[in-house]
């Protein structure tokens, strides 16, 4: 049985709160789940892109995906969990879920609040979103 987790990260308290939890939950287990740390970069406006280099806008998803996984890598290294890290760009609930399912996850987890509340009031819940597209069971830790 694949034990694979996707830990949705913004670099929000929320979203480090979920970190926290998957860090308790692993320590009852007997088998490690499989660990993929995920942070989704929204795609600048394809105005700016016209204008900025391509490897400009790679880097600036890089070291804005780096920033917002900084401290759940932190605290996972402090906690001696392996796992992966991923930084990708695209609409977050559609991205999250098409990782999870190419990479076989048993379960997402994410927090249930996370970056930006007025952009969740008027595009709706990325949490609600992933809930609604996913097949694999999603965990929402306040």
């Amino acid at each position: 049985m694949n034990t694979s987790w996707l830990i949705a990260i913004d670099g929000s308290a929320p979203s480090l709160k979920v970190v926290d939890y998957v860090i308790t939950e692993a320590a009852s287990r007997v088998i490690l789940p499989q660990l993929f740390l995920v942070n989704v970069q929204a795609p600048l406006s394809s105005d700016i892109t016209r204008f900025i280099d391509e490897k400009v806008v790679t880097d600036f998803h890089r070291e804005a995906g780096d920033a917002a996984l900084a401290q759940a890598r932190q605290k996972l290294d402090a906690a001696g969990l392996a796992y992966s890290s991923h930084i990708m760009m695209g609409e977050t609930a559609p991205t999250l879920v098409e990782f999870a399912t190419d990479k076989t996850c048993s379960l997402i987890v994410m927090g249930a609040r996370g970056l930006g509340s007025v952009a969740g009031l008027l595009m709706g819940s990325v949490a609600t979103k992933v809930v609604k597209l996913s097949t694999v069971p999603v965990l929402l830790v306040k």
